[in-house]
């Protein structure tokens, strides 16, 4: 909308307004005075009412002496808050252009941008695709969403297996906590925990009159390997980047309160499981031992995780790797009943394909964006957002837990030194590894067009990509600041 639309919308809200509190004023006045209502609390709770209520406040006539002008007939308030014409191509590509030219983005830019309801496209620099780094996750979120459902959750449970033994289940819970996590208030998601699961486990026990077990675990819903061969070695070599991907963990594999990740969460959870059963009076013997669940063992115990929507938008605010990792795996079971890396990439295709977005602009290897060799073009990307925009309630969870401009989620710093009118304008996920920055949203010009966007350089120069990064916020928040519609629709 333009700013003289905007003025008249506001001006015309407060019109009627003031007409509506006036004319109600008056009716009210005119009431009591002529006595045409009875007092409010016989009519409610009187048994009979005295005289009919009139049906609204024009049909009643003012007080004599008092004369009020007509109420002029308005425009219709849709008309007024119209967006005035369709974003111009040459106004998008004069807004990025600038900043799209910045020498500290290296020699490999792609941007495009698009109408959000229409799909037309408004402007493109550059040709083919790019390294993704993590708006991959765009990807895995919107067919977790699609195969999964977004209220589908997963479960972490203690099964009898016989001869005194228990068995500890993983159920692929990405944010299963190795303690409870709302002591100072309740997480977001709400999050499941190996204690809890302990405590009830020993209340069951206890009440069968058992008092030691020997204890199993198994985690073999998903497939190995927990590694992706696609990742630099590095990844594992240095022990912080990110967690062998498993159905059991606790803490996505990280020792508490740190960064560093065990070798073997699968292990790790179940010795935190054995120490909370040892706390809540059960006596745990030996060391725990993996195996497969027998099938239809007695479930003894089990918390459950939050729904799909709710870790989607957790994954995509903060850039969870791990996490989208285990969706991904997910994925992959529902759509070809295997959790693993190659079934999650090929569950993920096969579901965004059915959506009606392009198989072919697509390379990827892993659900996070961690790989190297992942290829997506902007087209694909803007397919998956307006998939995620226009293709109904259960798909929109990729919208709203976008990060916004300066506020939350992996945008809350930055954006700080670019155009003001992006803050709050600009919705999108980022995507950074060495070399790599991009970012993939959508954005509401200060007219009200909604568009889709995606911007990505790939050969930053290292010293540079703090100012490449800088430079992609700034071409974004020149959408915000862009006033890109033309006059005739």
């Amino acid at each position: 909308m333009s700013t003289n639309g905007r003025r008249i919308a506001r001006s015309l809200r407060r019109s009627l307004a003031g007409l509506l509190v006036l004319a109600l004023v008056v009716a009210g006045v005119a009431a009591y005075r002529l006595d045409l209502v009875e007092p409010w609390y016989d009519h409610f709770f009187g048994d009979e009412p005295t005289a009919p209520l009139a049906e609204s406040p024009a049909e009643i006539p003012p007080p004599p002496g008092l004369d009020l002008p007509a109420v002029p007939t308005a425009a219709p308030v849709a008309a007024a808050l119209a967006v005035p014409g369709r974003a111009a191509p040459a106004k998008v590509e004069a807004a990025l252009a600038p900043y799209l030219a910045d020498a500290d983005l290296g020699p490999h830019v792609l941007a495009a941008v698009d109408d959000l309801t229409t799909g037309r496209p408004l402007a493109r620099v550059g040709s083919g695709a790019a390294i993704p780094a993590s708006t991959t996750k765009l990807l895995t979120g919107l067919a977790a969403l699609q195969a999964l459902g977004p209220e589908r959750t997963f479960s972490t449970r203690v099964v009898a297996g016989g001869r005194g033994r228990i068995v500890l289940v993983g159920g692929g819970d990405p944010f299963l906590m190795s303690e409870p996590v709302d002591e100072d208030g309740p997480s977001y998601p709400p999050r499941a925990d190996i204690v809890t699961l302990a405590q009830q486990t020993a209340a069951a026990l206890q009440q069968e009159g058992r008092a030691r077990v020997r204890l199993g675990f198994d985690d073999s819903l998903f497939a190995e390997p927990g590694f992706n061969p696609a990742w630099p070695a590095a990844y594992a070599e240095e022990g912080d980047i990110v967690s062998p991907i498993t159905a059991l963990w606790v803490d996505q594999g990280r020792l508490p309160e740190s960064s560093v990740r065990v070798e073997d969460p699968s292990l790790h959870a179940a010795q935190v499981f054995a120490a909370a059963l040892v706390e809540a009076g059960v006596k745990v013997v030996g060391d725990p031992t993996y195996g497969v669940a027998a099938s239809g063992g007695r479930e003894i115990a089990t918390v459950t995780s939050a729904p799909v929507r709710q870790i989607v938008e957790r994954v995509l605010e903060v850039s969870d790797n791990e996490a989208s990792e285990v969706l991904a795996h997910h994925v992959g079971l529902a759509v070809g009943g295997t959790g693993s890396f190659e079934a999650g990439v090929d569950g993920t295709l096969t579901t965004l394909e059915a959506l009606g977005v392009p198989r072919s602009g697509i390379q990827i290897y892993d659900g996070s964006g961690l790989s190297r060799e992942n290829r997506i073009t902007p087209d694909a990307l803007l397919a998956v957002l307006r998939a995620a925009a226009t293709g109904g309630p259960s798909l929109r969870t990729v919208i709203e837990g976008l990060p916004v401009a300066g506020f939350t989620g992996s945008l809350t710093d930055r954006f700080a030194g670019a155009l003001p009118e992006a803050r709050g304008l600009v919705r999108a996920k980022t995507g950074t590894l060495t070399a790599v920055s991009s970012l993939a949203g959508v954005v509401v010009d200060q007219q009200g067009h909604q568009m889709v966007f995606v911007l990505m350089a790939d050969r930053i120069r290292k010293p540079r990509e703090t100012a490449a990064e800088n430079a992609i916020d700034d071409a974004a928040a020149a959408l915000a600041a862009c006033s890109c519609g033309r006059v005739s629709p």
